[in-house]
């Protein structure tokens, strides 16, 4: 019975989903502030000036091909 017990709990919690709402990607070693589930770099609160080098002058992606509204949706 233990044993029939251990393997469902197993399958029940293998089976759970990962939230995808969220893209991840493999952040440079600089963007070590975590906030709203992805890491960012110094500066964040000013994406205008401190972003725009990789993401591009629109944040669409620009070099790092990563686009800030991807996780940031209208906000910017």
């Amino acid at each position: 019975m233990k044993i029939l017990i251990m393997f469902l709990l197993v399958v029940l919690f293998s089976s759970c989903e990962e939230n995808n709402d969220m893209p991840k990607y493999s952040s440079p070693s600089d963007h070590t502030i975590s906030k709203d589930g992805a890491v960012h770099k110094s500066g964040l609160d000013k994406p205008q000036t401190n972003c725009v080098s990789c993401h591009g002058e629109d944040l669409k992606g620009g070099t790092s091909g990563v686009s800030c509204y991807e996780c940031h949706s209208k906000k910017w």
